[in-house]
């Protein structure tokens, strides 16, 4: 039962006024981000970005779309302060200072890629639903498009920048793979940074793995498509993987927290590399404690995920559920039961969501 206003003191009131405001804006900026995930998967910010300020016809007409839903996406970007609008002309323009991160070719990345999660976990809203009752899981198969959205994610946060890693995080390993040595990608999904290493050192052998065959498909699509016969990749759920001293360098790019059992694989990981071997793990820098998160880029965001996806995998395969905020802290015990002889953590100013791990086995 609801009670009025009036029955609370003052202070209450306002505080209540004030909190009703704020749900009101997350409502709206909620709306907001469904709108920004339909302007990058028209194309319509990086049209906005080419042309000069133009009227919601040729807007429309240049992004080959109907006028009439343009101008009512066009409404939503201007009155969400995302698009200007200049009423004597009837004209629309995408600030330079915007489009620097909603746009494909924006020089800070392009965060309307994530406004697509949003999109996504509505979507599956009522299978969650259905977990929190039971306590069951899910399986990647309920997310329509999900490596879609880790492809492109994966595109700006690894693959444009895997030589540019390399050299800091481990610039010897630049000098082995010239050489030709042996490399696994451990949950490669689309393996679009496994075949940018492939291109980039053909001398060295690559073996991707990851437990969703329509992954596997596109990236052997994509491997045949750039010619490489240096790449395989092979459908395999890692639950029990037990490959022994095959693997000089072994990588994970977002994908351990969600494992079945995340310790028992970067176990079995260790045992796959050879002597003198490295394992480049990537994750997500939060902290295992939700106290420390309360300033953390993203958090809610990052935990709404993880509630509707990450959390819910990893339980739908009888594992753990430790989900996206596992933490840095669990991360780094996990490296250092698995018998690693040496631990570097790493994050980077310009991405602090994610946490890099250097791992060298004795």
């Amino acid at each position: 039962m609801s009670l009025a206003l009036d029955q609370f003191e003052p202070k209450e009131t306002l505080a209540a006024e004030a909190f009703a405001d704020r749900v009101s804006e997350i409502l709206n900026y909620g709306a907001i981000t469904v709108m920004i995930s339909i302007g990058h998967k028209t194309g319509l910010f990086d049209t906005l970005a080419r042309l000069p300020a133009a009227t919601s016809a040729e807007i429309a007409y240049a992004a080959g779309l109907d006028e009439r839903y343009v101008r009512e996406w066009l409404a939503a970007m201007v009155t969400g302060g995302i698009v200007s609008y200049e009423p004597s002309s009837e004209t629309y323009r995408l600030p330079a200072s915007h489009a620097a991160s909603i746009t494909r070719s924006g020089e800070l990345g392009n965060l309307a890629v994530y406004a697509q999660t949003i999109a996504l976990l509505g979507q599956v809203e009522e299978r969650v639903i259905d977990c929190f009752a039971t306590g069951e899981g899910t399986t990647y198969s309920d997310y329509p498009c999900f490596h879609d959205f880790m492809a492109e994610d994966s595109g700006q946060t690894v693959v444009a920048q895997i030589d540019g890693l390399l050299d800091t995080l481990a610039p010897d390993l630049k000098v082995r793979l010239a050489g030709g040595i042996d490399v696994l990608d451990a949950g490669c999904g689309r393996g679009l940074a496994l075949i940018e290493l492939a291109r980039r050192y053909p001398e060295s052998r690559f073996v991707g793995y990851d437990l969703c065959a329509d992954a596997i498909e596109f990236a052997k699509t994509e491997a045949r498509s750039n010619g490489l016969e240096n790449v395989h990749f092979e459908k395999r759920d890692l639950s029990g993987y037990d490959e022994k001293a095959r693997y000089d360098f072994i990588a994970s790019f977002d994908a351990v927290h969600d494992q079945k059992d995340p310790a028992a694989l970067v176990r079995s990981l260790h045992g796959a590399l050879r002597p003198g071997g490295v394992y480049l793990m990537q994750d997500i820098a939060g902290s295992a404690r939700l106290e420390n998160n309360l300033d953390f880029p993203m958090a809610s965001f990052l935990y709404a995920v993880s509630c509707c996806h990450c959390m819910p995998v990893s339980l739908g395969q009888g594992g753990e559920g430790l989900g996206t905020m596992w933490g840095w802290e669990t991360a780094k015990r996990t490296l250092e039961a698995a018998g690693f002889a040496s631990i570097e953590k790493h994050v980077f100013d310009h991405d602090p969501l994610n946490v890099w791990f250097v791992s060298r086995k004795a």
